[in-house]
């Protein structure tokens, strides 16, 4: 019992951490006024002016969003996170973005939602929804947990095939940081690194594999530290896909065999 209750209190705050740091890295970028954002208050019909004056309002807000996760965690903030990520990403098609854009951030509004469902949900009660959440709230719950590592396996085939599909279309920024990094040919890396997380993220959908997974975890981390500008703030902004990845690595021991065929076969 010792032993489930020192796994249950990692997975609770891997999710924790790295959703939080989802959010404290996209409200730096709302601080720094990061210009693409503007194309994401466009689609809400906000001009130029308008969303350089609300890009601070609405990084302080994401950054009180993560600090409040890290000091008071509560069933109501991680929902708002679950919409919030979701509604972000999903601003970069609905700007003209590639649609893989919003299925890479998978583990932005992926990661709450797994704490979520092993936190319990509120139901109809406002005190639980405003009430902590207990790192060991879904002990020896078989159900919970298999719903939770589901979803987990979901996130992180959806970034995984996401980031793939990015590099087979050959995305700009991608681009270029395989051209700072010294490849001569940057196209032939990204096809080959789209195929390889491609081929990652079904592996992790039919049958994760510890080992594999504790491979992809040091992948994600080092990889995402490329970016040519704020490459600080892109990592801990990325936090949500490390966190999905180390939070299956520590929930796939937690189950029983009955518990993980069943999952494999739904």
């Amino acid at each position: 019992m010792e032993n489930t209750l020192h796994l249950d209190s990692k997975i609770h705050y891997t999710l924790r951490f790295a959703s939080a740091m989802c959010f404290i890295g996209h409200g730096a970028f709302g601080i720094i006024t990061k210009p693409i954002w503007l194309n994401y208050f466009a689609v809400f019909g906000i001009g130029h002016d308008m969303g350089y004056h609300m890009m601070p309002i609405v990084g302080v807000l994401d950054i009180l969003m993560g600090i409040s996760l890290l000091l008071y965690p509560t069933r109501a903030i991680l929902l708002w996170l679950v919409v919030w990520g979701f509604i972000t990403a999903m601003c970069r098609p609905l700007s003209g973005e590639h649609v893989a854009e919003v299925i890479e951030r998978a583990g932005n509004y992926g990661a709450p939602l797994t704490l979520l469902i092993l936190s319990g949900f509120g139901g109809k009660s406002l005190k639980n929804w405003f009430s902590k959440i207990s790192p060991d709230a879904f002990l020896t719950n078989e159900k919970v947990l298999a719903t939770a590592t589901t979803c987990l396996r979901l996130v992180v085939f959806l970034l995984l095939i996401g980031h793939g599909w990015l590099n087979l279309s050959e995305k700009k920024g991608l681009l270029g940081q395989y051209t700072s990094l010294g490849f001569s040919d940057p196209v032939q890396i990204a096809h080959i690194v789209g195929i390889f997380e491609i081929l990652a993220a079904l592996s992790v959908l039919i049958k994760p594999i510890r080992p594999v997974l504790l491979a992809l975890f040091i992948w994600k981390m080092g990889t995402e530290l490329f970016y040519p500008h704020w490459e600080a703030f892109e990592w801990i902004e990325r936090g949500g896909s490390y966190g999905a990845i180390l939070a299956l690595w520590f929930i796939l021991p937690q189950l029983s065999i009955k518990t993980q065929k069943t999952i494999i076969t739904t």
